[in-house]
């Protein structure tokens, strides 16, 4: 479904987004990359990635266009078979990749694949921040890393069916960084290994609730479509269990629907997943406040008992503010009343 739709007809839609400039400056930087054929771009996977191959004097750049993400995968899938077997550089530009989720297929478009003579696949990353003597934004840089590790996974699904005498191409655990130098528009590049998040993506794919499950769980008849009148809709949307989080603000169109709901219902994953976690059984705001007064809650639990602990401070540090603000009554037989 289109999300961002959803949360519209929802009334909340999304408020992030790419601005207009970065998005030009980043299509500008890419195009500039991939000048001349790829030249420059082949230039630095030569350099960085693989300098004992046969330097890139020419590439072959397949037309990867065709009839819906579908077709677009097959033809990504024919054109990475006819290259591994070339013994040539070859340069993928914005080719289409499936990756089952959960049992849905879903559509990755990276920057670009490099195929090298001996047969190896690298993906490749265009990002607009810059790298300052040599070096990025560590945060940025994760990020890419992980985004390119979900593309390594789909290039490995690809191999694994493309494999002769049972060898699938080798799909390299490298991948090019590639950014503006310093505060240039000139490309610069770093190798970023990125196994780790290769492994911790694929863990986490294969833990994920498949989506017939999920779908088994709703009610006979349930829709989402945003043509739906608004409360038949929010429904919908509902009866599928939701675990809010603020940094659900930065990653999922429906995050302002789902804080909405979060605070409606006094939900402690509204106060970040670092508070849920400290808070144990407790769930709610009601809970965690009946469990501070003594209201409510194990008193063996170390998260009662800490609660009440803060409940018993909170309240001397009011009286010792409280005492400290009173009028000192003037000396003489008429005191004033206070307050």
């Amino acid at each position: 479904m289109d999300k961002a739709a959803l949360a519209g007809a929802l009334g909340s839609p999304p408020a992030f987004g790419q601005s207009q400039f970065a998005f030009m400056r980043g299509n500008a930087f890419e195009a500039r990359v991939k000048a001349d054929g790829g030249a420059e771009l082949l230039r630095l996977v030569h350099e960085r990635l693989d300098p004992g191959a046969e330097p890139p004097a020419g590439a072959e750049v397949p037309d990867l266009s065709a009839t819906g993400p579908q077709g677009r995968v097959a033809r990504t899938a024919l054109a990475l078979r006819e290259a591994a077997g070339a013994g040539a550089w070859t340069l993928l530009d914005h080719p289409m990749l499936a990756l089952d989720v959960a049992g849905s297929p879903a559509f990755l478009e990276p920057d670009a694949v490099v195929v090298h003579p001996d047969g190896g696949w690298t993906v490749v990353e265009i990002k607009s921040f810059p790298m300052l003597d040599g070096s990025a934004d560590p945060a940025k840089v994760g990020a890419a890393a992980r985004q390119a590790a979900v593309y390594v996974l789909a290039l490995e699904e690809v191999a694994a069916r493309l494999a002769v005498d049972g060898t699938p191409p080798r799909v390299h655990h490298r991948v090019l960084l590639v950014c503006p130098k310093d505060f240039s528009n000139l490309p610069t590049a770093s190798a970023v290994d990125i196994r780790r998040q290769r492994a911790v993506t694929a863990r986490q794919l294969s833990r994920l609730t498949r989506v017939e499950e999920i779908a088994g769980t709703l009610p006979e008849g349930t829709c989402f479509s945003p043509e739906l009148p608004a409360e038949e809709l929010a429904a919908a949307v509902d009866s599928v269990p939701a675990s809010y989080a603020p940094e659900c603000l930065s990653t999922c169109d429906l995050a302002f629907h789902c804080r909405a709901r979060a605070r409606e219902a006094g939900a402690v994953t509204a106060l970040g997943r670092p508070v849920r976690a400290e808070l144990g059984g407790l769930s709610s705001v009601e809970d965690v406040l009946a469990a501070a007064h003594g209201e409510a809650g194990d008193p063996d639990d170390p998260a009662v008992a800490a609660l009440r602990r803060a409940a018993v401070l909170r309240a001397e540090a009011l009286d010792a503010a409280r005492a400290a603000s009173l009028p000192v009554p003037p000396a003489g037989p008429e005191v004033p009343a206070c307050r």
